[in-house]
């Protein structure tokens, strides 16, 4: 039995549909893809994440994004909305948007059993072609384990924390955080 042919769109097909949408999607070479909903432990680590960064950069010309803003990959032209950025300096929207930027020095992802593989593989190198990314952090959302990749000229680098005595440290801010307080609350603790 012969499939249709599958449906490709526009950039600017995906960002029309994208607005009236009622979830969020990834777009790809063409192609437009459902995004998982979190869970609640997935959110309270964005969130202790978020807050400790902007806690850690109050004064400081640097903003952290939660996963309602969305990123273009340029040089690959993926689509997608990261859990955590963080862009220093001046925002670089991509044209006539103000939901899209281009530009963040880090991205973190909370890994979950379904995202885990793409987080770490195929999404991991297209951020690598963010010319200003400087470190992609990973964080296990149902363990204790804090990845950060960092850029070292033209390798990357990575130091893992899964040790709840560790401080995890994210170069690009120069900042650190306790793995403690990374995983406050989350309901596995208790």
């Amino acid at each position: 039995m012969l499939r249709p042919p599958k449906k490709i769109f526009t950039p600017a097909e995906y960002l029309a549909m994208e607005e009236a949408a009622e979830y969020k999607s990834e777009y790809y070479n063409g192609e437009i893809f459902a995004m998982a909903g979190g869970t609640t432990d997935h959110s309270l680590i964005a969130g202790n994440i978020i807050q400790a960064i902007n806690n850690a950069f109050e004064s400081k010309p640097c903003r952290v994004f939660n996963s309602d803003v969305r990123l273009l990959v340029q040089p690959s032209g993926l689509y997608t909305y990261p859990d955590v950025m963080v862009i220093c300096g001046k925002i670089q929207f991509v044209e006539r948007r103000k939901d899209t930027v281009t530009n963040p020095i880090l991205i973190v992802e909370v890994l979950s059993e379904s995202t885990r593989e793409y987080d770490r593989g195929a999404k991991f190198n297209s951020y690598k072609q963010i010319p200003s990314l400087q470190e992609y952090v990973t964080i296990e959302s149902e363990s204790a384990r804090v990845e950060c990749y960092r850029r070292a000229g033209d390798k990357w680098t990575i130091e893992t924390y899964d040790n709840w005595n560790n401080v995890a440290r994210f170069e690009s801010l120069a900042c650190e955080i306790p793995v403690k307080r990374i995983y406050h609350k989350v309901a596995w603790l208790e």
